[in-house]
């Protein structure tokens, strides 16, 4: 028989009982089904939770399975459909992809000690969303050659060849540049709505998809009654610059937001 192990997706309160609902019939990781965990016998604050195969999560598998991208992306879709699920009904702390406890107690041992802190949290970010907002540059890639014939015929080939590299090298700055503005008019455009913001790292390799490079990787908390004028105004901050590109994404569940500073993160293996 396969050994189980609890994998907890998101902390949340459940002041009227009503997430149970939001939760059936919802397949978690691996397809288990998921249940909530709370925090002492009356309590509201609770934990999504399912069982999940310890063979697939102790430390050395989970090694080896982060670095599968299609079972890591089986596991993010379930973890975020759960959020989505509690999201769509309350506050939610979405907790860190592959979160593992050895057993249901030691969830609900997790909630009793961080109450407090898990508590006041929810109350900080209730009535708020997560926005994400991503700039990439989209400068023309260097080549050896001219694309076409340089504008001086008289220019030898070896000058004609340094002219077109310069030239590329000066459009390339010129997108930086630009990258420079756009950020600097995001960052005035988010300061109106905005209440928090967390820098990731930008977005390299399988992670980077779509055109250009990405050169900035913000997550802003925005309140509710502001999401949709915050959206307009950062995706107006591109306009008259080419080369340069604002994607803003959301809203989501406040991923970015959701640990409380003075608490410590939830470890990402059983503990």
């Amino acid at each position: 028989m396969t050994e189980v192990i609890s994998y907890a997706y998101a902390v949340a309160r459940d002041a009227g009982g009503a997430l149970a609902e939001a939760l059936a019939g919802l397949p978690g990781v691996a397809d288990a089904p998921v249940h909530l965990v709370r925090a002492g016998e009356s309590g509201d604050v609770v934990a999504a939770v399912s069982p999940v195969p310890e063979e697939d999560f102790h430390e050395a598998a989970l090694r080896a399975n982060l670095e599968d991208l299609e079972w890591l992306e089986s596991v993010a879709r379930a973890h975020h459909r759960v959020i989505e699920a509690l999201a769509a009904r309350t506050t939610v702390l979405p907790l860190r992809l592959a979160t593992v406890y050895l057993d249901d107690e030691r969830v609900r041992r997790m909630l009793e000690a961080r109450q407090e802190a898990f508590a006041g949290r929810l109350a900080e970010l209730a009535a708020h969303t997560e926005w994400g907002v991503k700039i990439y540059v989209e400068a023309p890639a260097p080549t050896d050659r001219p694309a076409a014939p340089p504008a001086d015929a008289g220019l030898s080939p070896g000058r004609a060849y340094l002219s077109h590299r310069k030239a590329q090298r000066h459009a390339r700055e010129d997108a930086y540049r630009d990258a420079e503005e756009v950020a600097r008019r995001v960052e005035a455009a988010a300061r109106g709505h905005a209440v928090d913001r967390v820098q990731h790292r930008v977005q390299q390799g399988e992670l980077a998809r779509g055109p250009g490079e990405n050169v900035v990787n913000d997550a802003y908390l925005v309140p509710l009654g502001q999401a949709e004028s915050f959206r307009a105004d950062v995706s107006r901050a591109a306009e008259g610059l080419s080369g340069v590109r604002v994607e803003v994404t959301g809203p989501w569940a406040p991923y970015s937001f959701a640990t409380p500073p003075e608490t410590e993160p939830v470890r990402g293996a059983a503990p």
